[in-house]
Formats: C-alpha cells, sequence, structure tokens
C-alpha cells in the first residue's frame, strides 16, 4: 500500500506523512525499511519515546493539538510542527527552539472544519498573528506553511470546499507576508479518506495513517 499511495502523490509532488500513532515501533520500522523517513505522532510522549528508540534519519513530524507545557520534551529534535494555533504556542516553541539552538519549522494550523470539535486559526487571527510585533522578534522558528483538518464527512462537496478555502488562505497569507520567501510553501491537508480531493486542490503534504497502518 505504501508504495502505491507514493506512485500517487509523486504525480503532484505531494509529501507523504506516515502518520504512526498507537502504532508499535516495528511497525514503523517495517515503513522505514521500505524508504517511509517522514512519520507524524499526535501525543507528545509517544513521539519522544519512538524518536529514542528509531533510526535517527527519521523526521518526525507533530501533527496533534500541542500544549504550550509539552513542546520542551520535543524542541531538540522535532522537525515539523503542523498544529500551531496561537501566538502563545509559537512563542514557547521559539524559546525552547532557541534553548537548543535551533529554528524549528512550524505550520499554522487554519480551522476550515464546521465541526466545533476542531482546533485552528480563523483567516483574521492568523493575520493578527502574523502582524504583531511579537511574531516579529521571534528568531528561532520558521512559518513554512498551514495545516488544515477537513470536516468528517462523506460529502465530498463539503470537504472539496474547505480544502479549497485552506488554498485560498495559503495564497493569501503568502501575498501578504511571505512574498519575498520560499520556505512559506507547504499546505498540510488531506487524511486517509480524502487525500485524493486535497491533492487535487492543492495539498503539498497528505497526513495518511489507517491506509498505511490499518485501522486503530
Amino acid at each position: 500500500m505504501l508504495q502505491q499511495i507514493l506512485a500517487e502523490l509523486a504525480e503532484t509532488n505531494t509529501q507523504l506523512v506516515a502518520v504512526s500513532k498507537t502504532k508499535p515501533v516495528e511497525q514503523i520500522l517495517e515503513m522505514y525499511q521500505q524508504g517511509q523517513r517522514i512519520f507524524g505522532e499526535n501525543r507528545v510522549q509517544e513521539l519522544v519515546e519512538k524518536q529514542a528508540a528509531l533510526p535517527s534519519d527519521i523526521e518526525w513530524h507533530a501533527i496533534g493539538h500541542l500544549q504550550t507545557n509539552k513542546v520542551k520534551y520535543i524542541s531538540s529534535f522535532v522537525s515539523l510542527i503542523h498544529s500551531v494555533d496561537s501566538l502563545k504556542l509559537l512563542a514557547e516553541i521559539d524559546k525552547q527552539a532557541l534553548r537548543n539552538e535551533r529554528v524549528i519549522d512550524c505550520l499554522l494550523q487554519i480551522k476550515i472544519a464546521a465541526e466545533d470539535s476542531k482546533f485552528g486559526l480563523g483567516l483574521a487571527e492568523a493575520e493578527a498573528l502574523l502582524s504583531s510585533d511579537r511574531f516579529t522578534q521571534m528568531e528561532n522558528i520558521r512559518i513554512v506553511g498551514v495545516m488544515g483538518m477537513a470536516t468528517f464527512t462523506d460529502e465530498e462537496l463539503q470537504v472539496r470546499g474547505e480544502f479549497k478555502h485552506l488554498k485560498e488562505c495559503f495564497d493569501h497569507l503568502k501575498a501578504q507576508y511571505f512574498a519575498e520567501v520560499n520556505h512559506f510553501k507547504e499546505i498540510s491537508m488531506g487524511m486517509s479518506g480524502d487525500y485524493h480531493l486535497a491533492q487535487e486542490e492543492g495539498s503539498t503534504m497528505v497526513r495518511i495513517g489507517s491506509l498505511l497502518f490499518g485501522a486503530r
């Protein structure tokens, strides 16, 4: 299944984040041996344990809702944090990155779903964050794009519309705040059930778990 998904994603140059939450080290290693290097985890404790137990060239992505008091545990090694949904969280990532003498790449999580349970910033909130004095003083984080989670529904039109909205938010932020830089280029959207739609709507990075590892 891994090779099939990779072949599909190669058509649009979309990266695969293999979502390995709750899955044992052995299963991750199996996928690593097939060539997969980017893995995503939701829970900090699990991420820390797996990072210590697995090959050092794995690129670990934190994809779940992240509490500020947990940032310090992953700041020495995490490659990308997908779920930045507040200035407070970003400030903590910046602080911990400085302590580790690193620059940590981050995505702004934009709320595109109709469900109240989803986290994320509205476009105006994202603009307020990027316009703030506090943000402009941060030197140890790098905003490289946006992330969004579509509504959990079979309504294809709704999901497609939400993905379109995320792409529009990306385009707007790119033009207003990142026109001069090349690193703002990622749109993390699409999961096992809707990654084809996400791909069609401009995703550069999909987060796939159950299709690769089986149902949880």
